[in-house]
């Protein structure tokens, strides 16, 4: 069985992103939620509260993370 990284987003009232977990260094929150939502559409669940979770493999989110800091450097 693969392991399952839940990252859990927090917005602001105004709709941007406020806080989000395994977010790399150089990025912005905004940038890693949409790093993640171009990267795995799907896998993203709204919950009440202005937050939401993306379920992905671990090596799913490191692959992700490759990508962005590739671009971001």
């Amino acid at each position: 069985m693969s392991d399952i990284a839940i990252i859990h987003v927090r917005f602001a009232s105004d709709g941007s992103v406020a806080e989000i977990s395994e977010r790399p260094a150089p990025l912005t929150a905004q940038q890693w939620f949409n790093e993640l939502s171009d990267a795995a559409p799907t896998l993203y669940q709204a919950l009440a509260g202005g937050r939401g979770i993306f379920r992905l493999d671990k090596s799913q989110v490191e692959a992700i993370r490759s990508k962005a800091l590739g671009q971001a450097a």
